[in-house]
């Protein structure tokens, strides 16, 4: 998908999972613009707990075209254990690159 594709598509929502580093502190949000969100986790624009424990990398994420799937998925991913989060990371991003950098 093209980065401008991320900027205009409607109805796209985004369950995003962003860390301190690899195997750090971890944040599940879900938004409507990923690379706009993201932006705004990374510039501390944003009071609260990513700012505060310096959570700026993008390490995964899922879309959906329903605001209500999106938002049971990331109740969801929040319930999980931590080690199960690890896994899908890892599964996806081994290197747990930051991933805002492809989508731009």
């Amino acid at each position: 998908m093209s980065s401008n594709a991320l900027y205009n598509i409607k109805n796209q929502y985004y369950i995003y999972i962003l860390a301190s580093k690899r195997n750090g502190v971890l944040y599940i949000g879900v938004t409507s613009n990923l690379v706009k969100r993201v932006y705004e986790h990374k510039n501390n624009t944003i009071e609260g707990f990513t700012k505060k424990y310096n959570i700026h990398k993008l390490v995964y994420y899922e879309t959906t075209n329903d605001i209500e799937s999106a938002i049971r998925r990331e109740k969801q991913l929040k319930k999980w254990n931590r080690k199960w989060k690890i896994e899908l990371i890892e599964k996806n991003n081994p290197e747990w690159k930051d991933l805002y950098f492809e989508l731009r």
